[in-house]
């Protein structure tokens, strides 16, 4: 496998909203590394032209089955080189707000059509029509967004064959059944064997039934949505695809995320020499205002907060943790009641409550080093990274057994996982936690454990690499 297409909504550090970001700006990367020339498809977003700057035209697309005029920008990725095509549409993709949502949070109005016309040039350009002179051998698309990407391959004939990743499959892309037509769609494709969904058009369902080969972001989550609840749905149509569905673990930076340099840390530390975490520890209770304590147990939370996530059940055993004598330092944004709560969880416990509404790159590192133990029980979790993040800064996470969470704890060993998902089966994990923390060599033993896993992307690109290679074969 030579030439690989990488489409996709998002990608660090160009934007970002989620974990799909991560992906996009890592993978095409490290399979760059292993010999595959890997090119990204991105959007022309607001904050993508301004990062990049002036960028040469190398194709034109007016008019393009009656989609806004578009034209496709050569550039690279800031932080690697790897070489990515900006399509510049202004009708579809400058505009305030975020990839998705405008200034209000309210999806925006035409979100069918700007995902419409990404998805239709990535296929365009797997196909002898394509104005350029680098030709893909294959397609890997990403989430909804570009879920239609392989139903306009199928209809060309299949030239190349395609790879559909599921990053979080409650993301479905769903749109009256009038879009069918107005996208250029056949109206033929608008069936259960294709990709009408309950009445609907469905982005995803177009990517998972006509794409060849279908992957995900863990095995546990390969698994766990070809069944309900997490299934959403889909479930059926995953399940009669199982043989092609796989579950692949996302990896992480090794060199962003290393407490060895990391150039956020107030103290270097690795799995060697663990001198500098307490002096990281020290730091963050005295930035976050809270009482400095080397022996407390500090609980770290970094997250959307959000019902997904398990910030409720966090909220419920908050004072277990604190009347135990432990601290919590929480960063994160999203549901205003959670806001809410956490504001008055810290004016009921001054100095032993730290929240911080919003996001901060430099605060989320110092957080995974400074803290003692790391909450994430996620109701569900496709993959998840913070957790990774927390193995590798020796910070025990606690997690709940479900998606990339149990497929990267493991219990007792390196961290803490219950399976019951509800705050009581949270609380007796912090309890174990707890025990183990106050016997030092156990606790030194759970944190070199953790250091000394390999989460790296060389990993993953593989198993990306090999089925890449199978996809090819089999079409």
């Amino acid at each position: 496998m030579k030439n690989v297409l990488f489409a996709t909504s998002e990608a660090r550090p160009l934007i970002k909203t989620g974990g799909l970001a991560d992906v996009s700006g890592a993978l095409p990367t490290a399979l760059r590394a292993l010999g595959v020339d890997c090119r990204l498809l991105l959007p022309g977003y607001r904050q993508v032209l301004a990062s990049l700057g002036d960028l040469p035209e190398v194709a034109r697309f007016e008019g393009m089955a009656g989609f806004a005029d578009a034209r496709l920008l050569l550039g690279s990725m800031p932080d690697s080189g790897t070489p990515v095509y900006v399509l510049d549409s202004p009708t579809y993709f400058q505009r305030d707000g975020g990839p998705y949502q405008d200034t209000s949070g309210t999806d925006h109005a035409d979100n069918a059509d700007r995902f419409a016309l990404l998805s239709r040039v990535a296929a365009h350009l797997c196909t002898a029509n394509s104005p350029l002179d680098w030709r893909p051998e294959l397609l890997h698309c990403n989430d909804w967004q570009t879920g239609l990407a392989p139903a306009w391959l199928h209809f060309a004939g299949r030239p190349v064959p395609s790879v559909m990743t599921i990053h979080n499959l409650a993301f479905q892309g769903i749109f009256p059944p009038s879009t069918v037509a107005r996208l250029g769609l056949p109206a033929s494709s608008f069936q259960i064997a294709g990709i009408e969904y309950y009445g609907n058009l469905s982005f995803l369902k177009a990517g998972l039934f006509y794409a060849d080969r279908l992957t995900t972001v863990s095995p546990t989550y390969a698994e766990e949505i070809q069944h309900e609840p997490l299934g959403m749905g889909m479930q059926g149509l995953l399940s009669s695809r199982a043989e092609s569905l796989t579950g692949i673990l996302n990896g992480i930076d090794m060199n962003d995320w290393n407490p060895a340099g990391d150039p956020h840390l107030p103290a270097h530390y690795t799995v060697r020499s663990m001198s500098g975490k307490p002096r990281c520890k020290e730091a963050l209770q005295a930035d976050l205002n809270l009482e400095v304590a080397p022996q407390t147990p500090l609980f770290g939370v970094v997250s959307r907060l959000t019902h997904q996530k398990g910030l409720d059940w966090i909220l419920q055993v908050a004072p277990g943790i604190l009347d135990r004598g432990g601290q919590l330092a929480v960063l994160g944004t999203g549901d205003k009641s959670v806001e809410q709560a956490l504001r008055d969880l810290v004016a009921a416990y001054p100095g032993r409550v730290a929240a911080t509404i919003g996001y901060d790159e430099g605060l989320s590192h110092r957080i995974e080093a400074g803290a003692d133990l790391f909450l994430m029980p996620s109701r569900f979790e496709p993959c998840g990274l913070n957790q990774m993040y927390s193995l590798r800064y020796g910070t025990p996470p606690i997690v709940h057994a479900t998606g990339g969470l149990r497929d990267t704890v493991v219990d007792g060993v390196d961290g803490f996982v219950f399976t019951y998902a509800t705050a009581h089966g949270l609380w007796l994990a912090v309890e174990r936690a707890l025990t183990a923390y106050a016997e030092p060599t156990v606790w030194k033993r759970m944190l070199q454990a953790g250091m000394k896993r390999d989460f790296s992307w060389e990993r993953s690109a593989r198993a990306y690499l090999e089925l890449y290679e199978r996809a090819a074969a089999e079409a």
